[in-house]
């Protein structure tokens, strides 16, 4: 009656998935006549028809599996796992590692259950059996599968010895087992497989290697294996770990490290240094603000975090905190020869630069625009507030730098804004959507043309702009300012010199390029630039993205 072959046939197709379906979901619902085989090719047929991503499939099953192993499998659910671990290899090497976890993992609930105590115990023969089956590679599973069980089952020495020589042991025979797991580690180690080697050191206390073993665990970056086999070895070895770890300036490792074993005695300066360090690397990334806050209860670290500011040639940082603390008698304490001001770093001045030309009213962007739109090439650039709070949406734009190689533009967003939207998104698309202007660099443009992000010409160039400055003008930049509250008025007149410098380089620096072409060789290539030449046009109300 109307219906085609096609449609009886997707029925078909339909009604055959719902029955594997029930199928399975009744398998798992009572698994006390389902044979571990059957439970695992049922769980992988589940995975293969699901629908959704590979993640969400594999947290949907961990439930499912969950729940199944509280429905009665026999003779009970350690045992259960313990047999799906041999079928599990059968499935292909692609689901393996992951119905492996999803398998162990489960178990971790069931530990506490009275009811499954005895299984438990009975199960622990059967994982140390598998375990010595994985180790001869006649189960082939993953080491970080091997460690798993270990930790599933509780797995002791006995538990090894047991599966090795059967239930009536004597001291020997705990000798030999340690021996038999010793030779197994040797061959973990020949393969430098050495988390895993660490983990059957640690739990059957296997009493091999120097401290030449752990200078091979820290140079091939596994730390906590390292920390895990010293605390094993015992305080010798711990003290050892820390002060290589002061030795090749990882101070925060070894300052848990003291804090964990109590040795503040033996190492009194560790948890200062580990102090400095972190001031050091937030004044590094311009966190200022931050910096002062863990300095706060100590005036050692203020002053610290004063010498790194005139250090970074930040006066005015400088002088706020001297005033904020009381510091003057210690910045006068210092020798100037010694303190590394920032003469490394590129100076405006170096620039000729003929005005920084501050804009915060309709009219001064009218004319700024003007003037802009006589210049053939600009470097543009945007500054916002920071926002350290982890997770959060980053602020708007504050303020946008455009500068010809003779004049800097800073526009204020927020009163421009403020002021009149409209007139402020007309005048930067007039710029930037120009087929006439070549624009440097971009950060806050949904629509433009001509536009070369001149970074990318340098592909092998760290450190940012400032990197690029310093391997083309001989010069980096000085970006101490770089977390300054941007959104705060009036800027000082140093942080319009940094803002204005961002803009200005990228235009000296495409000039240098430009006029010296060697700058752009890569193995004796020339790059050509205007290949990179990009334009994106948009059909949005906005130009700017706030």
């Amino acid at each position: 009656m109307g219906c085609s072959k096609t449609q009886t046939q997707e029925d078909s197709e339909f009604n055959q998935c719902n029955e594997e379906r029930s199928l399975c979901l009744h398998s798992f619902s009572d698994l006390s006549h389902v044979s571990a085989a059957t439970f695992m090719y049922l769980l992988k047929d589940c995975y293969l028809y699901g629908t959704d991503k590979a993640t969400p499939k594999f947290k949907i099953l961990q439930l499912q599996v969950k729940r199944a192993l509280n429905n009665d499998p026999q003779p009970g659910p350690f045992t259960y796992v313990v047999q799906c671990m041999y079928i599990v290899p059968l499935l292909g090497k692609t689901h393996a590692e992951g119905f492996s976890h999803m398998l162990i993992s489960s178990l971790r609930h069931l530990k506490s259950v009275e009811s499954v105590q005895k299984d438990f115990l009975d199960a622990k023969h059967l994982a140390a059996r598998l375990i010595l089956d994985i180790v001869a590679s006649i189960v082939p599973h993953e080491e970080r599968i091997l460690i798993k069980l270990l930790e599933a089952y509780d797995i002791e020495l006995r538990d090894m010895a047991d599966a090795l020589y059967g239930s009536e042991l004597g001291d020997e025979d705990l000798v030999k087992a340690k021996e038999h797991l010793k030779q197994y580690v040797q061959c973990l180690m020949e393969s430098e497989s050495y988390v895993t080697a660490v983990n059957l050191i640690t739990r059957f206390s296997i009493q091999c290697y120097d401290e030449s073993f752990l200078t091979k665990l820290i140079e091939n970056n596994h730390l906590e294996a390292a920390e895990k086999w010293a605390v094993f070895m015992g305080n010798e070895m711990i003290c050892l770990i820390i002060q290589t770890y002061l030795d090749i300036k990882m101070l925060k490792r070894a300052n848990e490290l003291v804090k964990q074993h109590d040795l503040t005695e033996k190492f009194p300066d560790v948890n200062y240094l580990y102090k400095e360090s972190v001031l050091k690397k937030l004044a590094e990334k311009g966190c200022w603000d931050i910096a002062e806050v863990r300095a706060k209860k100590e005036t050692k670290l203020m002053e610290y975090l004063v010498y790194l500011a005139m250090e970074a040639g930040y006066m005015e940082k400088v002088e706020e905190l001297c005033q904020r603390y009381s510091l003057e008698g210690y910045v006068n304490s210092l020798v100037p020869e010694e303190i590394c001001c920032g003469s490394d770093y590129l100076d405006l001045k170096e620039l000729i630069l003929e005005d920084i030309i501050w804009v915060d009213e309709i009219d001064g962007l009218l004319n700024s625009i003007s003037y802009i739109e006589a210049c053939k090439i600009i470097g543009v650039d945007c500054e916002w507030k920071p926002n350290f709070e982890k997770g959060s949406k980053p602020n708007k734009v504050s303020i946008i730098q455009i500068a010809s190689d003779k004049k800097a533009f800073i526009f204020d967003l927020i009163k421009l804004y403020e002021d009149d939207p409209k007139v402020l998104d007309s005048c930067f698309r007039r710029i930037m959507c120009s087929s006439n202007i070549l624009k440097l660099e971009l950060k806050c443009f949904q629509s433009y043309e001509m536009l070369l992000d001149i970074q990318k010409l340098f592909k092998g160039t760290t450190g940012g702009l400032s990197g690029l400055s310093k391997k083309i003008l001989g010069a980096g930049l000085n970006k101490t300012r770089r977390n300054s509250n941007w959104e705060q008025r009036p800027l000082t007149q140093n942080e319009k010199e940094y803002a204005a410098l961002d803009a200005v380089v990228l235009v000296h620096i495409f000039h240098h390029v430009k006029g010296q072409p060697q700058f752009g060789v890569t193995e004796g290539c020339k790059v050509e630039w205007k290949s990179h030449i990009v334009s994106r046009v948009k059909n949005s109300r906005s130009t700017l993205r706030f």
